[in-house]
């Protein structure tokens, strides 16, 4: 299940002990589906499946383990998004019974259980109940839940509102895409630094462009300088 990848993950001393640990982390991608992307009206879908990738390849430069699944991918709610095993290779696909909440599947749980990890990050189609009932389920069987509200969609505004609410209640906590790409990354001073900062031009496109502009920027310094400056 761990990725082949041999990259370390650097993290700061002295702080962060309310942070995630990505060591302790697996991240769980649900039923993220091209028929359910139909029906997902609170986040454009096609923000939706950038932030997945995001997550993937994230997952794949931490060497953080990932699990997906998908309700009848056979059926009306089609196959899961390609992207998601592209960009993590090294993620396992659990298929399910006909389970509405995947935590009722027992290969599922076991295959969280198998990790050793106690920290699930969860995201998925629709947020309301492929996430929300297996989050709630995760939390009361003693995991630390959160749930990637903008990686994750419902089919209105009311049912995304009403599920952050819930996750509150039930002792979910709620995320996003860049505060989870934040989160893990934590320091610069790490040797994946430049390939996170590609990532960061994923969950905010204006940020490729503050790359971009910084690195024109300092070519055309470079190329003012006096010859054997």
């Amino acid at each position: 299940m761990e990725p082949s990848r041999t990259k370390s993950s650097v993290l700061p001393t002295g702080g962060g002990a309310a942070l995630i640990d990505p060591s302790d982390t697996v991240v769980l991608l649900l039923d993220h589906q091209s028929g359910l992307f139909q029906t997902v009206k609170d986040i454009p879908v096609a923000d939706l499946r950038r932030n997945v990738e995001m997550i993937a390849k994230l997952c794949t430069l931490l060497n953080i383990p990932v699990i997906t699944t998908a309700s009848e991918p056979a059926g009306t709610n089609g196959p899961l998004m390609p992207e998601i095993h592209q960009y993590a290779p090294h993620a396992t696909y659990v298929a399910r019974k006909g389970e509405v909440n995947a935590w009722d599947n027992t290969d599922f749980v076991a295959c969280v259980e198998s990790t050793g990890r106690k920290t699930l990050v969860m995201a998925g189609v629709w947020t309301s109940v492929c996430v929300m009932f297996p989050a709630l389920d995760a939390h009361v069987a003693g995991y630390d839940v959160y749930a990637v509200i903008d990686a994750s969609g419902d089919p209105s505004e009311m049912a995304s509102r009403t599920s952050l609410a819930r996750f509150v209640q039930g002792g979910v906590k709620p995320t996003t895409t860049n505060a989870l790409l934040s989160e893990l990354h934590r320091t610069w001073a790490r040797p994946e630094a430049a390939e996170l900062a590609q990532l960061y031009g994923l969950v905010s496109p204006n940020y490729a462009a503050v790359i971009e502009s910084y690195q024109r920027a300092q070519e055309a310094a470079l190329a003012s300088r006096p010859a054997g400056s």
